[in-house]
């Protein structure tokens, strides 16, 4: 799982795998998406009764997703995006990221350094606002 030769993102969930480990994209995606199926699950952390508090760590939990979700888009733009412009699919993918990346941005939801592999990408995004 990479975003460029200089990127490589390896999984850790800190329950069943507390090594991260190097694995291809297809099964970071599967692990990262069974992961936040997991999160999404778990009402302590992302309660479901009105007025249930939210944890302290809630932000810090919500960072983590976004930040695996990022390293997704940010291995497609880099390893398939010619395959996606074949498919003048594009429009769509930029779109999809644009509002990711504006929500993250409002939120502070992650941290620069994470943007790295699409950094000129995203401050065209932001550039606007």
């Amino acid at each position: 799982m990479t975003a460029g030769p200089k990127y490589e993102y390896r999984w850790a969930d800190g329950v069943q795998i507390k090594k991260p480990i190097e694995v291809s994209a297809p099964k970071y995606v599967e692990y990262l998406m069974d992961w936040i199926e997991t999160q999404l699950d778990d009402e302590t952390l992302f309660p479901q009764r009105l007025g249930a508090p939210f944890p302290q760590n809630f932000k810090d939990v919500v960072k983590t997703i976004f930040k695996r979700l990022f390293r997704v888009y940010a291995h497609i733009y880099h390893s398939h995006f010619q395959k996606i412009v074949s498919l003048k699919e594009e429009a769509h993918l930029n779109t999809c990221f644009k509002h990711f990346i504006l929500f993250t941005h409002e939120f502070g939801l992650i941290d620069k350094k994470e943007l790295a592999p699409l950094q000129e990408l995203i401050e065209s995004i932001i550039s606007p606002y």
